[in-house]
């Protein structure tokens, strides 16, 4: 009789535990289907510009491509608060695939300067990637070391053809 009681007890408690979970799900659901359509508006954009942290990793449908925010290989920045001859460049390491390639890795510079072969743009099946934005700013205190792991950048995806349109 004790034994039959609690399985009976445990049944029940399985029962109010599963009941319980459904609950609390429904809302996350709903949160999930207002996401999703507010993915198709792209919340990944803000001004047409995308943004990643250090390691984040995304797929972009509407390109048909897989971005990857590797690290900065180089931050030569001018700290903040400190008076400097040259303005520095960041140097971030993005990790590009489309549907139909390999991964190649794209060095993308904060500035273009042709005598060390920087580049803030770079042209990838069909597409030009850009480099927006390097954030944060190293500080005098600590300088590029600090920062490490704590980068994001903001990149735009345009179509080859339009990026040299709009140059010429």
């Amino acid at each position: 009789m004790f034994h039959k009681a609690i399985i009976i007890s445990l049944g029940m408690l399985t029962l109010a535990g599963c009941n319980a979970q459904k609950k609390t799900k429904t809302p996350d659901t709903k949160a999930g289907t207002t996401a999703s359509k507010q993915g198709t508006k792209s919340p990944l954009q803000k001004g047409g510009i995308i943004y990643f942290t250090q390691g984040e990793n995304k797929f972009l449908k509407e390109y048909e491509m897989n971005v990857t925010f590797k690290g900065i290989s180089e931050d030569s920045r001018c700290p903040e608060g400190v008076n400097c001859i040259w303005a520095g460049v960041a140097i971030a390491q993005v990790e590009v695939m489309s549907t139909t390639s390999r991964p190649v890795t794209l060095s993308l510079a904060t500035m273009d300067n042709a005598g060390r072969n920087l580049h803030q743009s770079q042209e990838f099946n069909g597409y030009t990637v850009s480099l927006e934005e390097v954030t944060p700013f190293p500080k005098s205190d600590g300088g590029a070391k600090a920062l490490e792991g704590n980068y994001k950048i903001g990149i735009k995806i345009t179509k080859a053809d339009e990026a040299s349109s709009t140059t010429k």
